[in-house]
């Protein structure tokens, strides 16, 4: 198959959902499939360059001109609407790629919608967030509780307090334009977990969909050289783990909150972007750094004792933790959006409610003090991680290509597997 992937950032800039693409071009091109990839310039990044086997095009948009629009220079989101100059570009990708499939990631498919019409190309778009319904992304009202669902009189005033009155609006408005359009031109969407299935609304409504979950590459516990940042600033050993920006959303508060009441605790290490909201004081024993390289990460993951994500926002799907589980390590998070489908309570880790710094304390206590406990869910989370590896997930990603390529023959199967329960997700 022809494969035009579309990711809004990909390489220099990266993040767990750019990861996630290069991973899968990666593996789709070892498989034998021609692979390209459609994404948003960068400055100082050539326009076209090989990656391994996948061809990257670097594609200009008009709104990436207008920087006063961006909070952060280096990540100049694809707008909700079909940006005029990158429509362009990508009708004009598409007549040179010729794919057979579009698969995109993230607002950059609204524009690509003007031209799937006229493509022919069949249109894939996995949801790494709750972005089809959702103006800020996060399905949080207001930034402090669990959303209930779009409407107007919410939804307006939330986009507002986060972005500013105009952005706020022509934000939210856009995007309720390109998610009716999407519903009706998407061949099938890819849910990364059964929380933005059924927060998006694609349990009740009619558009095609499955619930596949992000990957871990199969050498995942294959580990590089060591990174100097390891030897001069890294505990030894025997440290918690905390990997993610370091905002109120992911429950960095919540656990400092937690970790300043444990009896004897080891040290607290904290690995990520900082954001507006990171706290300017920590405890005693508790280690700060900045987003390190990958390999770096995964080695401090091998020499953790063991991982927390305390989010209070539903996490859509947490390749942290895959990536811990591949490490052999368990990890105490909170139960509320995709974190369920990964983590097997009392298997693979422990959940806790999300919020709840007492709850968390006590179960980061006790994998603190029951260390048999703690060698079960290592050696289970280890078996287990299979699941969530390339070998498996991309296969089932293969398998909805073949599908929208037939629709026809494969609509009744792909009814079938959504009401079914889902071997990697439970």
């Amino acid at each position: 198959m022809r494969i035009l992937l579309l990711s809004q950032f990909y390489l220099p800039v990266i993040g767990g959902e750019e990861r996630h693409v290069r991973n899968l071009g990666a593996a789709l091109a070892q498989r034998g499939h021609h692979v390209s990839v459609g994404t948003l310039m960068h400055p100082g990044s050539p326009a076209t360059e090989l990656d391994g086997a996948v061809r990257v095009h670097r594609l200009r948009g008009t709104l990436q001109r207008l920087s006063g629009l961006h909070t952060d220079p280096e990540r100049r989101h694809a707008p909700p609407f079909p940006d005029p100059e990158l429509v362009l570009a990508l009708k004009r990708l598409v007549a040179q790629e010729r794919p057979d499939i579009v698969h995109a990631h993230n607002w950059i498919y609204a524009s690509f919608l003007p031209v799937k019409v006229l493509s022919g190309a069949r249109l894939v778009v996995t949801l790494h967030d709750y972005g089809l319904v959702c103006a800020k992304k996060n399905f949080m009202h207001l930034g402090t509780h669990l959303c209930s669902g779009p409407a107007p009189a919410k939804c307006l005033p939330c986009a507002t307090g986060h972005y500013g009155a105009l952005k706020g609006a022509a934000t939210t408005l856009s995007n309720w334009a390109s998610s009716f359009a999407a519903q009706r031109l998407v061949d099938r969407f890819i849910a990364v977990s059964h929380a933005v299935a059924r927060h998006t609304g694609l349990t009740q409504g009619r558009a095609r969909y499955e619930v596949i979950p992000n990957f871990v590459p199969d050498d995942i516990g294959v580990l590089g050289p060591e990174n100097p940042c390891l030897r001069e600033e890294l505990p030894v050993d025997g440290f918690i783990l905390f990997v993610g920006d370091m905002m109120r959303l992911k429950g960095i508060g919540v656990l400092l909150q937690a970790y300043a009441t444990l009896e004897r605790p080891p040290q607290l290490v904290l690995i990520g972007r900082r954001a507006p909201d990171t706290p300017t004081e920590f405890p005693p024993n508790v280690h700060v750094f900045s987003t390190w390289p990958h390999s770096a990460i995964m080695h401090a993951w091998r020499r953790s004792l063991f991982g927390v994500l305390p989010s209070v926002g539903p996490e859509a799907c947490a390749t942290v933790i895959m990536e811990a589980m591949a490490s052999g390590k368990a990890v105490v998070a909170t139960d509320v959006g995709g974190m369920p489908d990964i983590v097997d309570h009392s298997e693979t880790g422990l959940l806790v409610p999300p919020g709840d710094a007492h709850a968390l304390a006590q179960a980061m206590q006790t994998l603190l003090e029951d260390r048999a406990l703690l060698a079960r869910l290592e050696a289970t989370s280890l078996a287990r991680v299979g699941r969530l590896k390339a070998g498996v997930i991309v296969t089932r990603i293969e398998q909805v290509y073949r599908d929208v390529l037939r629709p026809a023959a494969s609509r009744s199967a792909v009814r079938a597997r959504q009401v079914s329960k889902d071997p990697s997700c439970r």
